[in-house]
């Protein structure tokens, strides 16, 4: 991959994913919605800053026009910005439209604004989409997260089984839990499931090394813990049980507030 653009890279994954590819001797485009933290990062890795809010679709359009001009092409975008909230049915509605604009809205607008240039190109484009392992499972304590990576996901799929014929190459990152601000950070903390997935939890730079690995393949999921492949096969072969499990935790956790 030479001509890369990641989004939500003024830290954690996509800091890690910017500075992996970096490594790997492509040019990178930095994209966060913080522009000292984008700068920052594009500065460690001779790559370049663009300023920009995944849940705007302005924004978005001129992040790949600006990245399209300056490297000449984009071969790898990842799609990588989201947000946590913990909550429930009383979130407020500007939550519910905040976190659906950043980890679903921002997917679709990256497509609407790359796919006119990458069908029928000629060669293979790759669009990675960082999910999680809840869009696969649920994270109890944030209902809008867990309802809006499993939405992410489906678009992923969707793509995936739409445009593979016509060059595109969909993968969806689906860790659980990975040492970054969202798992350490207030809202984290607040989902009740903070401290199960801290235990188990990778560094930015081990989900990078995976996915620098796994994009020279072509296989859909990405699973830097393996684990997750056995709870999904679990869950959709018996959901009653799997749900039962879950309730339990939850239980769990309640007990202990």
């Amino acid at each position: 991959m030479k001509r890369v653009v990641v989004t939500g890279a003024g830290g954690g994954i996509g800091a890690a994913l910017a500075r992996r590819f970096a490594a790997d001797g492509a040019k990178v485009v930095v994209s966060d919605i913080n522009p000292d933290a984008a700068g920052k990062t594009a500065a460690e890795i001779n790559g370049i800053a663009v300023a920009a809010d995944a849940a705007s679709e302005e924004d978005v359009r001129n992040l790949v026009e600006r990245a399209h001009a300056e490297l000449g092409g984009i071969d790898l975008f990842c799609s990588n910005a989201g947000v946590l909230s913990a909550g429930d049915e009383n979130t407020p509605d500007q939550q519910w439209e905040r976190d659906f604009g950043v980890n679903v809205m921002s997917h679709v607008y990256v497509t609407r604004a790359l796919l006119p240039k990458w069908l029928d190109s000629g060669e293979p484009k790759r669009l990675l989409i960082t999910v999680s392992a809840a869009g696969l499972l649920t994270l109890l304590g944030s209902a809008t997260y867990s309802v809006t990576k499993h939405a992410a996901l489906a678009y992923a799929e969707w793509l995936r089984a739409t445009y593979a014929h016509r060059g595109l190459i969909v993968q969806a990152l689906c860790p659980q839990g990975v040492r970054t601000d969202m798992l350490t950070g207030g809202n984290a903390r607040g989902s009740g499931s903070a401290a199960l997935l801290s235990e188990g939890a990778l560094e930015p730079s081990e989900v990078a090394e995976l996915v620098a690995a796994s994009v020279r393949e072509n296989q859909f999921l990405i699973l830097p813990h393996p684990e997750v492949a056995e709870y999904y096969r679990l869950r959709a072969a018996d959901p009653d049980r799997w749900l039962g499990g879950m309730n339990k935790m939850q239980r769990g956790f309640e007990a202990r507030k």
